[in-house]
């Protein structure tokens, strides 16, 4: 009976999308003979597999000049696959086994296992990308509508009941079935994004399959000008079940809001159970503003913003993503102090509740 292949070193990381510049946390998992990364760490199914055999890696990376300590790695393909970690001694770690690992098997291990992604069989006459550049035809293609749900509103976003009517009418499948087939297909190379919580679960494994035909349930093009309505006045809304916890750090940093992209001094309180960041209006109140959620988060040292003004913030700045991928940009007073608020929210995103 074949060995399974040892787990050298597991955690979030920030990984870069394979064909847009979009960078979301996944759960990576470092194994002898391979990297595998995951929606979620609680996931069964690996979204993708990247083998180690015949691969190289660099770091520091400076491709991409705004995020800092990324790594890249460059399969035998010659694909690049690019990393985010927290802090410098998190990324040199995973450098370092990573290293460790390529050496060992590069040694004389062969690389034997196939990708346990689920594989969606397609004929070989199907161009995905072509069949993306139609799909956004402004005459011809799917049009983006702006969709109501649970209190929110999606902007540049269509169902999939849409997406699966357009690929018939097009002449691109037989039926609906085969039209579920192919959306999965573009949903899975990152062609199609969902949006809401019925097509984000369906695409982690929730479901029979990873895109649903339904009216209700809402997907977007990945470079579109997607964006999603309906927090509260400051984001988010807070529930009195949140303020259980422990408090393990506080303090004002400054936070960019979700609208008007302005900075704010906040004041944040990090509790451990269940797992939030609250502020707080610094001049006092005991209410707090808004909350995140830190669960299953990942957070990260960035060093400059696209839509940040340089009058406006220094370069110390951290990014929070959540699970459900809403990004929070905060700066701390100091570069030590913005390692000492990731390592806080770190330990709270993989223990608390």
């Amino acid at each position: 009976m074949e060995r399974e292949p040892m787990r050298i070193r597991e955690g979030y990381l920030v990984k870069k999308g394979s064909m847009f510049n979009t960078w979301k946390p996944m759960w990576v998992v470092l194994l002898e003979d391979g990297i595998e990364f995951y929606k979620r760490k609680a996931d069964n199914s690996p979204k993708g597999m990247i083998p180690l055999k015949g691969s190289s890696i660099h770091s520091p990376c400076q491709d991409f000049g705004k995020r800092m300590f990324v790594f890249k790695l460059t399969v035998a393909k010659q694909q690049d696959h690019f990393f985010q970690a927290a802090y410098l001694e998190e990324r040199d770690a995973w450098v370092r086994d990573i290293k460790k690992a390529i050496h060992h098997i590069d040694g004389g291990q062969r690389f034997a296992r196939k990708s346990t992604r689920k594989s969606i069989r397609l004929p070989e006459t199907i161009n995905l990308s072509a069949l993306y550049l139609s799909m956004k035809d402004p005459e011809k293609g799917i049009k983006e509508l702006k969709l109501e749900k649970d209190k929110r509103v999606f902007n540049h976003c269509f169902t999939g009941t849409n997406v699966i009517d357009w690929l018939v009418s097009s002449s691109s499948i037989r039926n609906r079935k085969e039209g579920l087939l192919l959306a999965s297909s573009l949903l899975s190379e990152g062609y199609l994004q969902p949006a809401g919580d019925t097509s984000k679960a369906a695409a982690e494994g929730l479901s029979d399959t990873p895109f649903l035909d339904l009216s209700d349930a809402y997907y977007y093009f990945p470079d579109s000008g997607f964006f999603c309505e309906g927090y509260s006045s400051d984001d988010d809304v807070v529930l009195k079940e949140e303020f259980r916890g422990t408090i393990v750090k506080q303090g004002c940093l400054l936070k960019q809001g979700h609208r008007r992209k302005n900075w704010k001094v906040r004041k944040f309180v990090l509790r451990d159970d269940p797992a939030y960041l609250h502020y707080y209006d610094p001049a006092g109140g005991e209410e707090p503003l808004g909350a995140i959620h830190l669960r299953g988060c990942v957070v990260t040292a960035v060093e400059d913003m696209p839509d940040t003004k340089k009058y406006d913030v220094d370069n110390i700045l951290f990014e929070i993503i959540t699970a459900n991928e809403i990004h929070y940009y905060l700066q701390a007073a100091s570069s030590t102090e913005r390692t000492e608020w990731i390592k806080a929210i770190q330990s709270v995103a993989r223990t608390g509740k």
